[in-house]
């Protein structure tokens, strides 16, 4: 069966080479193959950003290729927790082949809010962006103090 590898420059035989074109970098040239850019991000879970001002918190948290059904948003005892679980697969039949990819998997990520209006938080899924609005409870009582420093 043959394989094909992907044309880099840099990719050139040198005297350091066996026969069979193990060098020193191959280990590197395998894993900045674009396969693997893939995989990795997948497993690097879900960023976000939280920003603050006088009446709330938003929270901006990346969820690209996500089905707006597979978001999980829930508040509990003043945790945030973002989840998403998918399970995903392609047929693709053709006349001489089947081609089958399947994806499954869960991710999640947990933010620590307090003083929130439980029952306003509202959320919105847009062009990969989830944005959560968690509205500052007023009554909530301030418990900060200064420690001066010595």
């Amino acid at each position: 069966m043959f394989s094909l590898i992907p044309y880099r420059r840099g990719n050139k035989l040198s005297l350091n080479d066996d026969f069979w074109g193990f060098g020193r970098n191959v280990i590197e040239n395998f894993f900045n193959d674009p396969f693997f850019s893939g995989v990795l991000s997948a497993t690097s879970g879900i960023r976000a950003d939280i920003r603050e001002n006088d009446k709330e918190y938003i929270v901006d948290a990346e969820i690209p290729g996500v089905n707006k059904e597979d978001i999980n948003v829930e508040l509990r005892d003043d945790t945030l927790t973002i989840s998403i679980d998918r399970g995903e697969e392609i047929k693709d039949e053709g006349e001489n082949y089947i081609r089958r990819e399947r994806r499954y998997g869960s991710v999640s990520r947990s933010f620590y809010v307090e003083n929130v209006v439980n029952d306003a938080v509202t959320a919105r899924y847009k062009d990969g962006i989830l944005t959560i609005v968690l509205p500052k409870d007023k009554k909530a009582k301030k418990n900060k103090h200064r420690i001066p420093v010595q």
